[in-house]
């Protein structure tokens, strides 16, 4: 759980062509598009609006996936801070699909019937051939959680970001994976409540 009186300030890396076309990423390491590049420039500039100087007191941490440094980069850069001046954690790595990664959402009910049809049945504890269910990824997130010390700025993924979400919150497991993960916007997070600015 967050702790009381800490702040976080989550961002999704931006779009990258596997998000286009509709291709599952999880753990691949695909780089960011030029869209990509752009919405990690907007939020930089609305962290910057939001935060002013106070920006060089926060904690920066990121998912260890280019997509993410990327974003972070570009947001460090928009705040007037070294670009490479910033934590990785591997436990805000998105989520690991197995077999499904690379693989586009559409094609999956003829590719995988049977891993389609148990994913709809239980989205939560679904588990993908070599890969982790949310569950798995909701505990390894909230154990990063417990260890935040400071006010910061994240820059992980979709599913981390409806974990999170999930956690600060006390969310069931379907309210978690209706949740919107936009690319272009900021979601503050304090402790039992979460809102985007």
């Amino acid at each position: 759980m967050l702790k009381p009186g800490i702040t976080l300030y989550f961002v999704r890396h931006g779009e990258t062509d596997w998000n286009r076309a509709g291709r599952y990423q999880g753990q691949r390491d695909i780089p960011l598009n030029a869209t990509g590049r752009a919405q990690a420039a907007r939020n930089g500039q609305m962290l910057a609006e939001l935060l002013g100087g106070a920006a060089a007191m926060l904690d920066f941490v990121a998912s260890p996936l280019s997509r993410a440094r990327e974003t972070m980069e570009i947001i460090r850069q928009e705040l007037t801070l070294p670009p490479l001046d910033y934590r990785r954690d591997d436990r805000l790595r998105e989520i690991h699909y197995g077999e499904w990664e690379g693989r586009l959402w559409h094609e999956l009910p003829q590719i995988d019937p049977e891993g389609y049809a148990a994913r709809r049945a239980d989205p939560w504890d679904w588990q993908p051939a070599g890969g982790e269910s949310y569950r798995m990824l909701s505990e390894r997130v909230a154990h990063w959680l417990a260890e935040v010390t400071n006010d910061a700025v994240v820059v992980a993924h979709g599913g981390v970001s409806k974990v999170l979400r999930g956690l600060v919150l006390q969310l069931g497991a379907a309210e978690i994976a209706s949740l919107d993960v936009p690319q272009d916007k900021v979601l503050q997070v304090t402790a039992g409540n979460v809102g985007w600015v």
